[in-house]
């Protein structure tokens, strides 16, 4: 993917992931979750065709750059929501308040139309997907190398927001096994994890399952904090092709 406007006057050592940057602009005021909304995303109780609810925002990850659409649409007897992505990038983005402690296990379906052509996560000029899911995460900056805490100043400078501690994203990818690994070409703060994209993957909707903690300890060596933020992301602006995909309900569960 390629990098926040604002950042592509600096030099590559000190540029921070985009992602990273739509999360800030969402954590910023006003807090767009009610106190008593339960987490979690309940796409089949939304009329086809309505707008999208309000503590839902499409967020563009590139100033200037082309928004993917999101859209409430009917598919095999329930409603979801369908993602059109053309030479674009834009995340839709939710004010998190997930108990980690009460509910570790997110499970949620998604259904990636075909593979993007050309895309690869490990390299930074081909780093689109069809369908991601996205979580950020507090935490000790102070805790982070010179590195990190430097890019995280100049973005703060910059953009006027914090930046994430840290994201983790579960994502469509055929450029790596199910279960690689695949650190952000930009910066090791944001780690991804390739739950989908094999053979016969594409077309299908897939159900999916995965504990939150401790995928985030295995990539980050560390336990999360709390989560400041949850959404989804079809992109495809670096790679100019164009993508779609589609996103069930997405629920968070007791462990194990």
């Amino acid at each position: 993917m390629h990098l926040p406007l604002i950042f592509r006057a600096c030099k590559p050592a000190v540029r921070p992931v985009r992602i990273a940057v739509c999360i800030a602009l969402l954590l910023s005021p006003p807090a767009l979750l009610a106190q008593d909304e339960k987490p979690g995303i309940a796409f089949s109780m939304i009329e086809p065709g309505s707008p999208l609810p309000a503590a839902w925002k499409n967020l563009p990850v590139v100033n200037g750059k082309a928004m993917t659409q999101y859209t409430i649409v009917h598919d095999a007897h329930t409603t979801v929501l369908q993602a059109d992505a053309n030479r674009s990038a834009s995340a839709l983005m939710h004010e998190g308040n997930i108990d980690l402690a009460q509910t570790p296990v997110v499970v949620w379906r998604w259904k990636a139309e075909k593979p993007i052509e050309g895309a690869d996560n490990r390299d930074g000029t081909k780093e689109d997907a069809p369908a991601r899911l996205v979580f950020a995460f507090d935490g000790d900056k102070s805790k982070l190398s010179l590195f990190d805490r430097a890019s995280m100043q100049v973005a703060k400078r910059l953009g006027g927001q914090d930046l994430p501690y840290a994201t983790l994203m579960y994502i469509w990818s055929t450029a790596a096994a199910p279960g690689s690994v695949i650190a952000n070409p930009h910066t090791n703060r944001v780690q991804m994890i390739v739950v989908s994209g094999q053979p016969g993957d594409a077309g299908q909707w897939q159900s999916l399952r995965r504990n939150i903690v401790q995928d985030y300890e295995k990539v980050f060596h560390e336990p999360p904090g709390r989560i400041t933020g949850y959404g989804l992301l079809t992109d495809t602006d670096n790679t100019g092709t164009t993508a779609r995909a589609w996103y069930g309900d997405i629920q968070f569960l007791p462990g194990p």
